[in-house]
């Protein structure tokens, strides 16, 4: 495509210089390459998942060969560390390979037998077919991996997909989505970018919807969608909690839950943004986690010698300082951080304490480099406190026991924990659903559901040849012999004691 007026500007989020321009597409552009999408994506359903799954395996190689390069190009655009720049294609290759070996089976043909004799010769095909076209938006924060996790199992499936990324970072998925392109494979996979009305713009056309994002924005879609009935996956924000008990390998607690809250300077979804501590060891896990956070490098140097970098927009800076802002004030006592970094949209990593839940930073998703420790009396009220919450995407536990660790897991009202592990832990284990519970989402990724949630079901029954169905009996024309017949037997079929099989 080419660059048209409007144009939306990228500027680096660390040195403001500019990065480059990509088009703000119209409502018009938005139907006009959907339209063209839609024309070609009954070939390339055609080609079988076979033929798809060889175009995908060169998706891949094209993936690999050009890694340094979009690396380089994320960076540009989002400001993060250039190891975790470096780690969002290798999880995207993953999944890509994950489902290269399992689309066959998940999207095979089923032939449920019949449940009983009321439905006996009858045969029962259950088809998977995809959506024509799927529309991905996608978040500024991960904007490779959150693209590619929820396109590359559509493609798998069958669908054709249009993505709109956050007018934010929109430089590297367009250059990931340009590598299709150029290994020459069928045209089911195009870029559209702009801001908030460009998105609507392909909800308002698209057959199926993938948001990652705001809960704010996430509503309006849905409700966008459900005006055309068409179906949305929304994974939305978090508010997600870590709980660490009396007998948790403390050190370790504390080195995980560091990362799980700071890896990309706390914005990303599964981010730990609360964490309660059994009060016997509180003290002692805020001294260990104080050490870790304080060792930290935040800096926007290139190369491997930082781990904290800048917030990748103005507004998220201003949501983490108003936080800790307002936490303070009612109350809460800093331990390490707590103001902005040395430069322009740096904030310090921050670890408080003396929180509760009338402050900001325990209800309103944080999306920063905050860790806010809260004492907890003992584990059920770790367990009440961490589900006093709208959100539900994900939590962490840390024990001495495994076994009890899984049992306070079940309690949380949460799509995911992890245990004794940090708060990405869940996020590469492709063979198991990734959801939200509450306002965190609706639908989820990975998994056999993460590519069939892509497809419609078409149930085929057929009647074999030479067979008759009970069921026949209740067709034209009625009577009360054939009534009486037909009741009698599922009285006999449906009863489980003799009193109600005679109808006595």
């Amino acid at each position: 495509m080419t660059l048209t007026e409007p144009s939306v500007t990228v500027l680096n989020p660390l040195t403001r210089e500019l990065v480059g321009e990509v088009p703000e597409h119209s409502a018009e552009q938005v139907a006009t390459v959907v339209a063209g999408l839609r024309a070609q994506q009954a070939h390339w359903q055609g080609l079988g998942v076979a033929g798809r799954t060889r175009w995908l395996a060169k998706y891949r190689d094209w993936l690999l060969d050009n890694q340094e390069r979009l690396a380089e190009l994320l960076r540009s655009e989002t400001g993060k560390p250039y190891a975790e720049a470096l780690v969002e294609l290798p999880f995207v290759i993953d999944e890509l390979n994950y489902y290269g070996r399992h689309a066959a089976e998940f999207l095979a043909d089923e032939q449920p037998r019949p449940h009983g004799l009321l439905t006996a010769g009858r045969r029962i095909t259950v088809r998977h077919e995809a959506y024509p076209v799927v529309g991905v938006i996608s978040p500024w924060n991960f904007p490779v991996a959150l693209t590619l996790w929820d396109a590359i199992p559509a493609l798998f499936a069958g669908s054709a997909v249009i993505v709109k990324p956050s007018e934010h970072t929109p430089l590297t998925v367009r250059a990931a989505v340009d590598g299709w392109r150029s290994i020459g494979a069928p045209q089911v996979f195009e870029t559209v970018t702009g801001a908030g009305a460009t998105g609507a713009a392909v909800v308002d056309t698209v057959d199926f919807l993938q948001f990652t994002g705001s809960v704010r924005t996430g509503r309006v879609i849905a409700e966008q969608a459900a005006r055309r009935l068409i179906p949305v996956s929304l994974e939305l924000g978090g508010k997600d909690p870590a709980i660490v008990l009396a007998d948790a390998d403390l050190e370790r607690a504390a080195a995980g839950v560091a990362f799980g809250a700071l890896v990309n300077s706390g914005q990303m979804c599964v981010s730990t943004e609360r964490i309660y501590v059994e009060e016997s060891v509180h003290d002692r896990f805020v001294e260990l986690l104080v050490d870790q956070v304080s060792a930290l490098r935040q800096n926007n140097f290139d190369g491997f010698d930082t781990e904290l970098s800048g917030l990748i927009t103005d507004e998220q800076f201003e949501i983490v300082q108003r936080h800790v802002e307002d936490a303070l004030e009612r109350g809460a006592t800093v331990r390490h951080g707590g103001k902005p970094g040395m430069q322009p949209g740096f904030f310090e990593p921050t670890v408080l304490t003396d929180v509760d839940h009338s402050m900001l930073v325990m209800r309103e998703e944080t999306f920063g480099p905050v860790l806010p420790v809260m004492r907890a009396r003992d584990a059920d009220q770790a367990v009440e406190l961490a589900n006093d919450t709208e959100y539900g995407l994900a939590a962490t536990v840390w024990a001495g026991s495994t076994a009890r660790a899984q049992q306070i897991a079940h309690r949380l009202q949460v799509g995911a924990v992890d245990v004794n592990d940090s708060a990405a832990a869940h996020l590469i284990c492709f063979v198991a659903p990734m959801s939200g519970w509450k306002s965190s989402g609706i639908g989820g990724r990975f998994g056999k559901e993460g590519i069939r949630k892509y497809c419609r079901t078409r149930t085929v029954v057929s009647s074999l040849p030479g067979t008759a169905t009970m069921a026949q009996q209740s067709w034209f024309p009625y009577s009360a012999a054939r009534s009486a017949f037909f009741g009698k037997f599922m009285r006999l079929t449906g009863g489980r004691d003799i009193r109600r099989r005679l109808g006595l």
